[in-house]
């Protein structure tokens, strides 16, 4: 009877916490003519001009393109081929590999357990994740592999992980050559396996790891939003792929968000493509296997880089913000947590920047608004490391989304996109 009184309980508090209604109210993303929401159809139609360009000059192979404003989808296409090998076109439901835009939805994600007062936010990692504690920062490295280390002036907190300032590196894609080679050899996964692997075995394999620097000192792209998936698992008593579908992509309805796709969507993802002799070709396994979202083991949720997903859902995500945490009558986060995540958390460390780093995102200060190109100070951005792109302007109530699956190339379609979006504002 105690045991069932228990489990009682712990159905009732998660259903407590689930999802929360709202007032306020908003609809759903739908789609509109330009002009509804003071947008010119004319100024849209210059980004058909630059795609067309891009992919009839093998600049990309193929790209998806959206614009929202006000709530409304004005702007959706898609451009060239999913996959070149093959002749496939691409469709404007295509599903890409968001990699880093993972990174937002992990931070929401977080924010949500926080708004429950299950941690602070200057909490130290070790106080969950007891493998942390006693930090170590790398000293000296020797030609053998073996390293030194000293004490890190204090430990690593919540904070640090969402904002990049723990001072964890980003093994594989780090640049710093050391780092790569200390990850490797410690055998811990960078952004996505199909190895049979979880999260919680690689973590723990990072924690005893030195760090590049002190906790909270400098920004080092990193790993730390793995950590941060973790720790969700272990504050939910979730995994990490049922925490955010019953948490976030079922109530905001983003039906095309997956850690690891089902059969049945296959054929809507994108391939990974490079360019060689001047032609696009399938992009060859490296330190990952591309086809990571449907094969393998699946057991392995990056909090940092696992996800993929479509234009229109990750346009839902990032309206869902600009609504200040709500959609559709569901409240995913409160107005004044949505508030202070858009502020910058790490201080002067990009003194003199264009931009401050918040929870989650890299957010445009005055300096960058004054730069021009940009958007409205307050605009929050960020990418994708199979080139992706995403830009959301508060003031504007703008949403720029651009998708693409390349490697190893470098093309001028996202900083165009977000000029040619923002200019076609006609009000």
């Amino acid at each position: 009877m105690k045991k069932t009184l228990i489990a009682l309980f712990a159905i009732c508090s998660l259903s407590t916490f689930a999802q929360t209604h709202s007032v306020k109210n908003s609809p759903k993303l739908s789609e509109a003519a330009p002009e509804s929401v003071g947008m010119s159809s004319e100024r849209l139609a210059r980004i058909d001009n630059m795609l067309n360009k891009a992919v009839a000059d093998s600049e990309i192979p193929g790209a998806i393109a959206l614009v929202a404003r006000k709530g409304k989808i004005v702007y959706l296409k898609a451009f060239g081929m999913a996959d070149n090998a093959s002749s496939k076109a691409l469709k404007t439901d295509a599903i890409f590999r968001i990699a880093s835009q993972t990174k937002a939805i992990t931070t929401t994600a977080v924010m949500m357990l926080w708004e429950e007062g299950k941690f602070k936010l200057d909490d130290p990692i070790a106080k969950y994740i007891p493998e942390f504690k006693n930090a170590q920062v790398l000293d000296s490295v020797y030609p053998d592999g073996k390293y030194t280390t000293k004490p890190a002036k204090r430990e690593i907190t919540i904070r640090d992980l969402i904002t990049h300032t723990s001072g964890i590196g980003y093994g594989e894609i780090d640049s710093d050559p050391r780092f790569k080679k200390i990850y490797k050899n410690a055998g811990v996964s960078d952004l996505f396996t199909t190895d049979k692997i979880t999260i919680a075995e690689s973590v723990k394999k990072l924690a005893k790891l030195p760090l590049h620097h002190n906790p909270g000192e400098k920004f080092t792209y990193s790993e730390g939003l793995d950590v941060i998936g973790y720790f969700i698992e272990i504050m939910s008593g979730m995994p990490m792929d049922e925490f955010y579908r019953t948490r976030i992509f079922e109530p905001l309805e983003m039906k095309d968000t997956y850690f690891y796709l089902p059969e049945s969507k296959y054929d809507r993802l994108v391939s990974v493509q490079t360019k060689e002799n001047g032609k696009w070709v399938p992009f060859p396994n490296t330190f990952y296997d591309t086809n990571y979202p449907k094969s393998g083991a699946k057991s392995f949720f990056s909090g940092g880089a696992g996800l993929s997903s479509t234009a229109r859902d990750y346009a839902t995500f990032l309206q869902m913000y600009l609504n200040k945490g709500e959609l559709n009558g569901i409240r995913l986060l409160s107005r004044t947590t949505v508030q202070f995540m858009l502020a910058n958390q790490i201080g002067t460390i990009w003194a003199n920047s264009d931009a401050g780093h918040g929870l989650g995102f890299r957010v445009l200060n005055q300096k960058g608004e004054d730069s021009g190109g940009q958007g409205s100070a307050g605009t929050f951005n960020w990418g994708g490391y199979f080139n992706t792109q995403y830009f959301a302007d508060p003031k504007e109530e703008l949403i720029g989304i651009i998708l693409k699956q390349t490697q190893k190339t470098t093309d001028n379609t996202g900083w165009k996109f977000q000029i040619l979006a923002s200019q076609a504002i006609d009000d």
